[in-house]
């Protein structure tokens, strides 16, 4: 990235993706200053907690170096951002849709961007993101570095790739990780222990045969993108679409021709330097609310995925009703509280969040030590990154699935991660010695993300509670009564 190359980056979640590309990035801008509504380096996230994660794990080291981090996210008043955006932003890491919309204004320019990443592209693909995606990377200067990142990268990304990126250095992490880990010596070809480079010709992005060749493919790109707007557009999936359906088998091969197995680090914590143990709890459908309360009054942070909105705020309540401190954290709520929802989770407050997909990605809380899986995931991919909210920075975790009916196994056996099965009742044993679970307290607890009270001016308050004084003029009074 120093050396102004495209980098092409796989590596699990947990794994210090954020730090790898947003160091190099402060650093390359570090000489210059930016110009008001014109950032230097750009970030692109999908979703607003991922965006705040990363300026967060940021904005410390740009301090340092005298820049400024400021993000741009949906759920927050548009024209905040746009007056930060005209004091000057040197890195700018925003959502695809507020970006669009900071755009249309004339809010934001993105003609001085120097070096954009695009953070969990996969899954602002399987979002229908990539054509918001596309006209954001068409309007940067033709020799723009670009780095896409993500835990799973996968044919969902190869148009950005084929498109955008220009004889990019191809790195596995986990890869590397996984045979560290296991004690396999042996490489793909082309392999070495920092990564695998796709390029051929090894010249930097940044020389002079690297900007004539990305504005040629800028160019072309332009040219057919203006040609087939038509069938490009009617092809394209609607705005939240999800295109899991679409993307090939786990087991089938990429274009470099090594096999994808679906695991992101098999049995391994995502640096492949601690186990994580994996476990299919079969239970009774009708002990199935005993059977997660119990595991969820355990001691330590707990994260429970659950496949709805309504799913989690329900299973919060109830959990809260029995004596266990849980928030739910989902799409449907306001910035503000999924900002109080972490941050009572983050602090320790409330120890048990029940959250849906919104928290498989990109949300960082140290110490969670068990994810369960209260609804199954609907694939491998999602088990995956549902999973990799514990056992991070090489971390011991544990995760747990529970089923009420066969086939649960099968998404287990797409992750190709090892996993123990076996089939348990509330009060069981063997759930105390693996998870820790125990009765809760029955003692009801309030809501630990609940707005604060407003406090109520005792004046105004005296002033609405006595009865209005009818201040007409006499005459006026006399005219109603006539």
């Amino acid at each position: 990235m120093l050396a102004g190359r495209d980098v092409l980056g796989r590596a699990a979640t947990g794994s210090g993706k954020t730090l790898a590309f947003g160091l190099p990035m402060l650093v390359r801008l570090r000489r210059g200053a930016s110009a008001p509504r014109r950032p230097r380096a750009l970030v692109l996230a999908p979703t607003r907690e991922l965006a705040a994660q990363i300026e967060a794990a940021l904005d410390e080291a740009a301090l340092s170096l005298g820049l400024r981090v400021a993000t741009a996210v949906g759920g927050v008043p548009i024209k905040r951002q746009a007056d930060r955006l005209t004091r000057g932003v040197d890195l700018l890491v925003a959502t695809p849709g507020r970006l669009t919309d900071l755009i249309d204004q004339g809010k934001v320019g993105l003609d001085g961007v120097r070096v954009v990443a695009v953070d969990e592209a996969d899954h602002m693909a399987e979002l229908g993101f990539i054509d918001q995606i596309r006209a954001i990377l068409d309007l940067l200067p033709a020799d723009t570095q670009h780095l896409l990142f993500s835990a799973t990268l996968d044919a969902a990304v190869d148009t950005l790739v084929d498109t955008y990126l220009n004889d990019p250095v191809h790195h596995d992490v986990t890869t590397t990780a996984a045979r560290r880990a296991t004690g396999d010596s042996a490489r793909a070809p082309g392999a070495s222990e920092t990564g695998t480079d796709s390029g051929t010709s090894g010249r930097p992005a940044g020389s002079a045969q690297g900007r004539a060749a990305r504005a040629s493919r800028t160019e072309s790109r332009l040219e057919a993108r203006d040609s087939a707007a038509a069938p490009e557009k009617a092809d394209a999936p609607a705005a939240g679409a999800n295109t899991t359906a679409d993307l090939p088998p786990a087991d089938s091969a990429d274009s470099a021709g090594s096999p994808r197995t679906g695991s992101e680090f098999g049995g391994f914590s995502p640096s492949g330097t601690a186990e994580v143990a994996h476990y299919l709890v079969q239970v009774r459908a009708s002990d199935k609310r005993a059977v997660v309360t119990q595991i969820a009054a355990r001691d330590g942070r707990t994260l429970l995925f659950v496949r709805t909105q309504y799913g989690a705020d329900k299973l919060a309540r109830r959990l809260r009703e029995v004596g266990v401190g849980a928030v739910a954290l989902h799409g449907g709520l306001s910035q503000a509280q999924r900002t109080r929802t972490l941050a009572a989770f983050s602090s320790g407050v409330a120890p048990v969040l029940v959250a849906t997909d919104v928290a498989a990605r990109g949300i960082h809380v140290d110490d969670v030590t068990l994810v369960v899986h209260v609804d199954p995931a609907a694939d491998a991919k999602d088990y995956l990154h549902r999973s990799g909210r514990t056992g991070r920075a090489g971390a011991a975790g544990t995760i747990i699935t529970i089923s009420t009916d066969a086939g649960t196994e099968t998404v287990l056996r797409d992750a190709a991660v090892p996993f123990e099965q076996l089939r348990a009742r509330s009060g069981d044993s063997r759930l105390a010695d693996l998870a820790g679970a125990r009765p809760p307290t029955g003692r009801p607890l309030p809501d630990p993300a609940a707005a604060p009270a407003r406090a109520v001016d005792t004046q105004e308050a005296d002033t609405r509670a006595r009865p209005r004084r009818n201040n007409r003029p006499p005459h006026s009074r006399n005219r109603r009564a006539n």
